[in-house]
């Protein structure tokens, strides 16, 4: 007579097709985050009060599919940010830093500037949402790679010793957030600000002198 196969422990083994449908909702769902945190920092640059609805409609998925993956406004707000810093991090990593520190000032600057502008309204949005030390804590990296650059200046003579590092990073910050505003306003040529801005930090960074006597 003839028996009964044993089931596998733990109930009835996944076949090909529910491993294919786990995949491709997985997939799904990689794609509607991806969908939501682009759309996030669409909406925000459009109103930066825009609700969660607004990004769900901007992103054209349901809020219970955008709930689904963040269950709050700041929690949105804060994975939009890590995003957009995270995209920022792939191309900063690959500028080269080495040389002339006022060339490669300028390199970094050129495309630092862009991902200021982009994520300008955003920014403005978490520090809202967000705390100071939360805020600070996700630009470590950016803000490490432009402090390294101006101290290894400031060691050659290339850039002012006279004044902190702190002070010349947000002269900086304050600059490249000046240069996105005249873009937004049409004031200025998005291909121009980098000349703009090169034009307003690097003699103001510049050894004087009498700051090159002092060392």
């Amino acid at each position: 007579m003839p028996t009964k196969k044993a089931q596998p422990a733990g109930g009835a083994r996944r076949g090909p097709a529910t491993a294919t449908r786990a995949a491709n909702q997985r997939a799904d769902a990689q794609r509607n985050r991806a969908k939501i945190l682009a759309a996030t920092v669409t909406a925000i640059r459009k109103s930066p009060d825009a609700s969660v609805a607004d990004i769900a409609a901007e992103a054209g998925v349901g809020r219970v599919t955008l709930y689904g993956h963040f269950q709050t406004r700041a929690e949105l707000i804060e994975a939009a940010l890590v995003d957009s810093l995270e995209r920022a991090e792939d191309v900063l990593s690959q500028i080269p830093l080495d040389g002339d520190p006022r060339a490669a000032f300028q390199r970094l600057v050129a495309s630092s500037w862009m991902f200021v502008d982009q994520s300008r309204a955003l920014l403005a949005t978490a520090q809202k949402e967000l705390s100071a030390a939360r805020i600070r804590e996700l630009h470590e990296k950016a803000e490490a790679r432009m402090r390294g650059l101006l101290l290894r200046g400031q060691r050659e003579g290339a850039f002012r010793a006279d004044l902190p590092v702190s002070w010349l990073l947000t002269t900086t910050h304050v600059v490249l957030n000046g240069a996105a505003e005249e873009v937004r306003t049409g004031r200025i040529d998005p291909d121009d600000a980098p000349w703009f801005i090169d034009a307003i930090l690097l003699p103001a960074f510049a050894p004087t002198a009498t700051t090159q006597g002092d060392g």
